[in-house]
């Protein structure tokens, strides 16, 4: 048995968040079991709340996840996407993973009164609405919602959907160039648990973005990201003045940024 005093009260728990670390990356594979509370408190001879609070904060960072009723396991490696106007295949690929979508809806409908909103248009115009489940070597990372004007790209389902919608859009002489974005946390609904083979959290991040070209909205498109699985990286400069200035007409869905994937 490792002692406590051995690392000293002040690291229990981070002798114990060490030593899980140290497993996951040497010995266990993604879906192996991590040592019970039990035989992690015997061995290093601290309370089962410290060991809590050190498997906690591994759940936390996407490193283990719980089952409820089952255990701990390593969790898949979370994907982390940096802000950008790309593609999620040419982000997942950057990040040395492999990209999938599963297509749950496609079709043509009229726009709520949101997408109207968001696309500057009548509500009702006629839009290309598209919902695929989007993974990344196999496992479920996000359930993604897209709404594209048809007189922009009339034909643009008749062959299926494109495996990029924003490739599709240059295809077509309608490039992308910036885009605004909300993400706001919040609780999965039950079906979307289903689709994203969420297990032991509840906790999604949701997205919301308009797509420009030029000054022309192209694509408003909503996003259900897994929060065990899910990080974004922001890059940070000076402040400098604003790119787009606000007015007072429609309000902007979000910041200016250079991007997540779609």
């Amino acid at each position: 048995m490792v002692t406590a005093g051995a690392h000293g009260a002040e690291h229990k728990y981070l002798a114990v968040r060490a030593y899980l670390t140290e497993l996951v990356a040497g010995e266990l594979a993604v879906g192996d079991a991590v040592p019970s509370e039990r035989s992690l408190t015997e061995k290093f001879g601290v309370s089962r709340m410290t060991v809590r609070q050190a498997v906690d904060a591994l759940v936390t960072e996407g490193v283990l996840e719980r089952v409820q009723g089952r255990g701990t396991f390593v969790a898949p490696p979370r994907a982390d996407f940096e802000m950008r106007l790309t593609t999620f295949g040419e982000e997942a690929r950057r990040r040395g993973l492999t990209p999938g979508a599963d297509v749950l809806e496609a079709g043509t409908r009229p726009a709520p009164p949101h997408v109207a909103e968001a696309l500057d248009c009548e509500p009702a115009t006629p839009m290309h609405h598209v919902v695929r489940l989007r993974t990344t070597d196999g496992n479920p990372m996000s359930v993604e919602e897209s709404w594209i004007p048809v007189h922009l790209v009339p034909g643009l389902l008749d062959d299926g959907v494109p495996e990029s919608l924003y490739g599709a859009l240059r295809a077509h002489g309608l490039d992308p160039t910036w885009g605004e974005e909300t993400i706001t946390a919040a609780d999965g609904t039950d079906e979307e648990r289903e689709r994203l083979q969420m297990r032991g959290t509840h906790a999604v991040m949701r997205a919301a973005r308009r797509t420009f070209g030029g000054e022309a909205p192209l694509m408003y498109s909503r996003a259900c990201y897994r929060g065990d699985r899910y990080s974004v990286f922001v890059p940070l400069r000076e402040a400098r003045p604003t790119i787009v200035p606000r007015t007072t007409g429609t309000p902007r869905a979000g910041r200016v940024f250079e991007g997540s994937p779609r």
